[in-house]
């Protein structure tokens, strides 16, 4: 086989290297794709934009691409799965109308409302005066979200009302996020454990992919602005059989039903971020309707059964009694980010170390990364690698983490030193 991946970050990379590693799949092209892509056995990338939809579907039947697997957000919520299925062409991910689920933060509080899914208590608004006016009235902490895509980073927590109003101010006025901010949802905010829960659909059967958690703060000790997420393990000690029951049964599978039910059938990775309190009970932060990064990249490190199998599966309706094997190890991923992320940042750093030898169950995927013209791996992003690695306990496969990361380096790059400290903490 042939397969598509459309994107350039490393959620792509690690995808990419995963269908490569299937005996079914003869090239793995990726659209646009990065210098790690660009390095990997089996794999080229495609200098063509992942939010050009005509020139991915023309790269499809150009390249006789048996299917497409779609990695970011903003090519689902514009359509890119419609225009490839009016083409004839097979591609993973959910239709524009399902990925509004993720486009519109006001959309999913509302179906969440209507099909009975716990989340926060929230409001939505399009007027500063009126948002104000409810957050003065609110008890703080509270969390400011902007209505459509902000890259990970359109959410706002607000420990006084000062800051809330601020928030809601600099998104309503464009300041902040542009027309993702024309509409604001403010919530609760609330208080326990966050988890990531991610699933694999075909339209109908759902089969859960191992549990993992990410850290979205930038600096150590969740201190610091939400960015799209700064590393990430896998499994997540807080997900025991009873919680992955009621996560299932009170939030996944009333979601798919619920979507059906509306006329926006779901195909693909649906990820449901959750607040889990003392009490065990689980609540929905957000959806994602993709694979989450940094998520995916321990994930695909501990994946054993065949990715592109179970890609082909979800495209033709079989999921039913599938059950995906994964590496008993844990895996851990550290995000390294230039400079100024998540703000914005330099570009062009040449990377040094990445030739230096891994050892078994250890991988760097590249995220904002390019080839200089010299063959020079340069920087071209916030978020630039995670260093990833396996190890028998957390503890393990932090450490090896961590000495990936230490092998590595350019002129203002920077990490958390403290990714998996909640896992080992739970422990």
């Amino acid at each position: 086989m042939k397969v598509l991946v459309i994107g350039g970050g490393g959620r792509e990379h690690a995808m990419a290297w995963a269908l490569a590693r299937s005996e079914r799949v003869a090239e793995v092209i990726v659209a646009p794709g990065n210098a790690g892509t660009a390095r990997e056995e089996k794999v080229r990338n495609v200098q063509v934009g992942a939010e050009d939809i005509p020139a991915l579907v023309q790269i499809a039947r150009e390249q006789g691409v048996d299917f497409t697997v779609v990695g970011p957000e903003a090519p689902l919520v514009a359509g890119v799965v419609d225009a490839f299925e009016e083409a004839g062409l097979d591609c993973l991910g959910p239709g524009s109308a399902a990925a509004e689920l993720e486009g519109s933060k006001a959309f999913a509080k509302a179906f969440m409302a209507r099909h009975g899914i716990p989340t926060a208590a929230h409001r939505t608004f399009e007027e500063l005066d009126a948002a104000a006016e409810y957050i003065r009235e609110c008890r703080p902490p509270l969390v400011v979200k902007a209505d459509g895509l902000a890259s990970g980073k359109g959410v706002e927590v607000a420990g006084t009302l000062d800051e809330a109003l601020l928030a809601a101010e600099r998104m309503l006025s464009g300041q902040a996020f542009g027309a993702a901010g024309q509409r604001v949802v403010v919530e609760e905010c609330l208080q326990g454990e966050e988890l990531s829960f991610i699933a694999l659909v075909d339209g109908e059967a759902v089969v859960p992919l191992a549990s993992s958690q990410d850290h979205k703060p930038r600096d150590d000790g969740d201190q610091g602005p939400n960015t799209g997420g700064m590393g990430a393990y896998t499994p997540a000690p807080l997900m025991d059989e009873a919680l992955h029951r009621r996560v299932m049964e009170e939030v996944i599978r009333p979601t798919v039903r619920g979507l059906a039910a509306e006329g926006r059938p779901y195909r693909g990775f649906l990820y449901a971020g959750l607040m889990v309190d003392a009490e065990g009970n689980p609540r929905v932060l957000e959806y994602n309707c993709r694979l989450g990064d940094p998520e995916a990249q321990p994930l695909m490190l501990r994946l054993r059964s065949d990715f592109a199998a179970l890609c082909r599966a979800a495209l033709d309706g079989r999921l039913a009694g599938e059950a995906p094997e994964w590496d008993e190890r844990s895996a851990l991923g550290v995000v390294m980010a230039a400079a100024g992320y998540p703000g914005p940042v330099e570009r062009g750093a040449a990377i040094h170390g990445l030739e230096r030898p891994l050892g078994e169950g250890c991988k760097v995927f590249h995220g904002g990364t390019a080839l200089g013209e010299d063959g020079a791996v340069l920087t071209s992003g916030g978020r630039v690698l995670c260093c990833c690695a396996l190890g028998g306990s957390l503890a393990e496969a932090q450490r090896r983490a961590y000495e990936a990361v230490a092998g590595i380096e350019w002129e203002g790059a920077f990490y958390r030193r403290d990714i998996g400290a909640r896992g080992l903490s739970a422990r």
